[in-house]
C-alpha cells in the first residue's frame, strides 16, 4: 500500500486529510468521529477575538456595578454559576478534546488587531492545543485606512501572537490581497510556519420582504478548489512554509491535486457537513486506489510534482493561461 504520511507544521501525520476549524469540533464524541473516520489531525473552531473582549468587559461591568452607591455593594461579585465565559469554556473544551484523541488538535484564534485578546494564543498552548491556527477574518470598510496600513497591522499581529507561543503558527489568509506572494513572504518572516489558504468570506443577502441583510452560508464545491490550488502551486517552493490548501477539498481527486500543487495537508469542512464524517473513509479509499493504479509510492513523491516551479509551461498560471482561457470560448461563437 502506498505510504500516505505526511508532515504538517512539524507534526508527522498519518494522511494529508486534515478537519478544519468548524461547529463539527464542538463536540467531543464528534471528535472522536472524525478521528475513527481516518482524518489526521483536527483543527477546533475559532474563539473569536470579540468573544474575549465581550467577555473581559461584561466581566469588569459586574465587578464594577454599584460600588459607587452602597458600602456592602464594594463586596458584590457576580454569581460565577449563571455567568459564563466564552473563552474558557473553549480552553475546557479544547483540553477535553485532546484528552479524547490521539492525532494532533489545532487550536484556532480569530482576530484582526493586536491587544490583550492574543494572550489566548499562550493560554491555547497551555491547554494542550499541538499547534495554533490564526484566523484573519476581516473586511475593511474604513476609507481612511489604507492597503499599507492594514497589511502592517496583520504583519504585527503574527508577531505579537509569535511572542506569546513556542507552538507552531499557520495563518489562515484571505486571497483579498494586492500581492499575496510579498505579504506570504512577510508573514513568514514574522514567525509563521504555515499558510493555510483561503479562508473563505461569506457574503451577505438581501431579504426582500422583509428588507433585511441576512446571512447565507452556502458550502463549497470542488470548483472552489482552484482559487487556492494556484497560488499554492505559485508559491511552492518560493515561501519557506507548509501549505494547507482548504476551501472545495470534496474528492481524493481534490486532495491529489492540493498535494501536487505543494499542499502538505487538504483541510475539509463541507463535505463533511453535506456527507457525514464517514466520507473521509471514501476519500481515503479513493486516495489510494489512485496512487497504487497511477504507481505512486507515498504523498511525499508526489508534493509540488505540478507546483509552478516543475511543470513544463509555469506560464500557464499567469497571464498566458487567461489569454488561453478565453480563446476557448471561440467554439461556442457562432
Amino acid at each position: 500500500m502506498p505510504d500516505l504520511s505526511t508532515t504538517y507544521l512539524g507534526l508527522q501525520l498519518r494522511n494529508p486529510l486534515v478537519a478544519s476549524a468548524s461547529p463539527l469540533s464542538k463536540k467531543v464524541e464528534m471528535a472522536r468521529r472524525i478521528e475513527d473516520a481516518g482524518a489526521s489531525a483536527l483543527v477546533m473552531y475559532s474563539l473569536f477575538e470579540e468573544q474575549i473582549t465581550h467577555e473581559s468587559r461584561e466581566l469588569h461591568h459586574y465587578l464594577e456595578r454599584g460600588t459607587h452607591s452602597y458600602a456592602e455593594s464594594l463586596t458584590y461579585f457576580p454569581d460565577f454559576g449563571h455567568y459564563t465565559i466564552g473563552p474558557e469554556q473553549y480552553l475546557d473544551h479544547l483540553f477535553q478534546v485532546k484528552q479524547a484523541l490521539s492525532i494532533p488538535v489545532i487550536g484556532s484564534l480569530n482576530g484582526t488587531s493586536t491587544g490583550g485578546w492574543i494572550e489566548y494564543a499562550h493560554l491555547i498552548e497551555q491547554a494542550g492545543a499541538d499547534a495554533l491556527e490564526l484566523n484573519i477574518y476581516y473586511l475593511p470598510t474604513d476609507i481612511n485606512l489604507s492597503g499599507a496600513e492594514l497589511e502592517e497591522r496583520y504583519v504585527q499581529l503574527v508577531r505579537d501572537v509569535r511572542a506569546q507561543v513556542k507552538l507552531p503558527i499557520a495563518l489562515k489568509l484571505s486571497p483579498f490581497f494586492t500581492s499575496i506572494p510579498n505579504m506570504a513572504k512577510r508573514f513568514v518572516e514574522a514567525g509563521a510556519d504555515g499558510l493555510v489558504l483561503f479562508n473563505r468570506f461569506y457574503q451577505p443577502d438581501f431579504d426582500l420582504e422583509e428588507l433585511e441583510v441576512v446571512p447565507n452560508l452556502e458550502l463549497s464545491t470542488s470548483r472552489d478548489l482552484r482559487l487556492p490550488l494556484r497560488w499554492i502551486a505559485i508559491l511552492y517552493g518560493r515561501i519557506a512554509a507548509d501549505f494547507a490548501l482548504t476551501s472545495g477539498v470534496h474528492t481524493a481527486q481534490d486532495v491529489l491535486k492540493a498535494v501536487m500543487a505543494g499542499s502538505n495537508v487538504a483541510m475539509m469542512t463541507s463535505t463533511l457537513l453535506a456527507n457525514g464524517t464517514g466520507r473521509l473513509m471514501h476519500i481515503l479509499n479513493d486516495l489510494q486506489e489512485w496512487m497504487v493504479e497511477h504507481e505512486y509510492e507515498s504523498i511525499t513523491q508526489m508534493r509540488g510534482s505540478m507546483s509552478q516551479q516543475a511543470v513544463s509551461d509555469p506560464e500557464a498560471f499567469e497571464r498566458a493561461n487567461y489569454m488561453r482561457a478565453l480563446n476557448t470560448f471561440d467554439q461556442y461563437v457562432r
